[in-house]
């Protein structure tokens, strides 16, 4: 049924650069073959949020432009993704009865069941994002992960509501128009990076995303296969380039090309290390290198271990911490993470795509990999088979696995 092949579009939408990833999806619904890629530098945004529309909109029309040629297919809708310290998780709770003649809950039945969940618990200028249900209880019947089709008169829900701030989201909408791409669904990108390089069994064990961008970081908590926790800090990569550039008393470009090269955590005496820079040769103590890259790492685990304090899970997660994003490229930083947080650690990069796939193996890739997956996941002539489903659902994971029920 060659008429189920597709192609499915993920931009995300960084602080200090936009990535596009375009995946195409044959009718056997095998892993997605990467077929476009690309990247450009972003400005008019702070700490994730839109500061000036008229930056990031020529930004994503330069990635999207990029990949579009790479890939000779024109984009008309894309998954776009959201950052910033305004996005939350909230955990909620509700009730309904059964409205069918029959007591058989439905789709629909979930719909309202939702609704009465999020009601009064979200504020009005919030957007709610996702909704992922831990558990339903039916008449009584605990633990359920999927009652539709069951027969019961008292539906109960036991959520997590991810939500952002509603003029944060607009504002992305608007960027998109702007570069003429239609939104099918916005989503937070520490979940896009989670979508990319988590398996079903660190979901299930426990397990959190530490997605490090240039000015932010998300945390992501998972245990038993689903969201528990979610949180943005508003500190990543660039905080460090800043401190390099004040403490070596050099510009940020040159302290931007230092910090690739030579930030690490801890190591033999180097002495003075050299930096090329626009034809031009820079020398640095690698100590002092060393001493400025450790205190504002530092202070960003600091604020990671807060938060998986706040989730319950400090020192708790037996597939430890997963590090995504730019930020993550960091030499040394995976020990640094095991050291900070007492946990086991791993660089997470997208894999197992066909096509492309060497122009996405770093980190920073991501969350538009996650993102250009999840467009897979929600469209619905691909995921209503049974046979698509199980496949995507296998490489997707996670909260996807709710998207493709409702349509098989």
């Amino acid at each position: 049924m060659q008429e189920q092949s597709r192609y499915a579009v993920g931009i995300d939408v960084g602080t200090k650069n936009v990535r596009c990833v375009i995946g195409y999806i044959d009718a056997d619904g095998d892993a997605p073959k990467i077929v476009g890629v690309g990247t450009a530098p972003n400005s008019g945004m702070r700490k994730g949020t839109v500061t000036n529309l008229a930056g990031p909109a020529e930004a994503i029309d330069t990635a999207l432009g990029a990949a579009e040629r790479m890939s000779g297919h024109q984009v008309k809708t894309a998954v776009l993704s959201v950052n910033g310290s305004h996005l939350t998780s909230t955990k909620a709770d509700g009730m309904i009865t059964v409205g069918t003649t029959d007591n058989e809950v439905t789709p629909g039945d979930i719909v309202r069941l939702e609704d009465m969940a999020t009601t009064g618990k979200i504020a009005q200028n919030r957007e709610i994002l996702e909704i992922v249900a831990h558990s339903y209880r039916l008449d009584g019947q605990d633990n359920i992960k999927d009652p539709i089709g069951m027969t019961g008169t008292r539906l109960e829900i036991k959520a997590n509501v991810v939500s952002g701030l509603l003029p944060h989201i607009t504002n992305l909408q608007k960027l998109a128009e702007m570069a003429k791409v239609e939104v099918s669904s916005v989503v937070p990108a520490v979940l896009a990076s989670a979508q990319a390089v988590l398996t079903e069994n660190q979901r299930e064990n426990g397990v959190a995303v530490l997605d490090i961008g240039a000015a932010t970081t998300g945390v992501a908590v998972f245990e038993e296969g689903d969201l528990q926790y979610l949180s943005v800090i508003p500190l990543g990569g660039q905080n460090v380039t800043n401190d390099l550039a004040i403490g070596l008393r050099t510009d940020p470009e040159i302290a931007e090309s230092v910090k690739l090269a030579h930030a690490r955590f801890g190591g033999k005496k180097l002495g003075k290390v050299e930096t090329k820079h626009e034809k031009k040769t820079y020398s640095f103590e690698q100590s002092e290198i060393d001493e400025i890259v450790g205190a504002r790492y530092e202070e960003i685990f600091e604020a990671v271990a807060k938060e998986l304090k706040k989730a319950g899970r400090a020192g708790k997660l037996p597939s430890g911490a997963v590090l995504t994003g730019g930020g993550a490229n960091t030499k040394g930083l995976v020990d640094f993470t095991k050291e900070q947080l007492g946990v086991a650690a791993r660089l997470g990069k997208p894999s197992e795509y066909g096509g492309a796939s060497n122009e996405i193996k770093g980190p920073e890739f991501s969350a538009a990999a996650g993102l250009m997956l999840i467009d897979a996941a929600s469209d619905v002539s691909y995921a209503k088979s049974p046979q698509n489903a199980k496949k995507a659902a296998e490489k997707a994971g996670g909260f996807l696995r709710g998207i493709f029920a409702k349509f098989k």
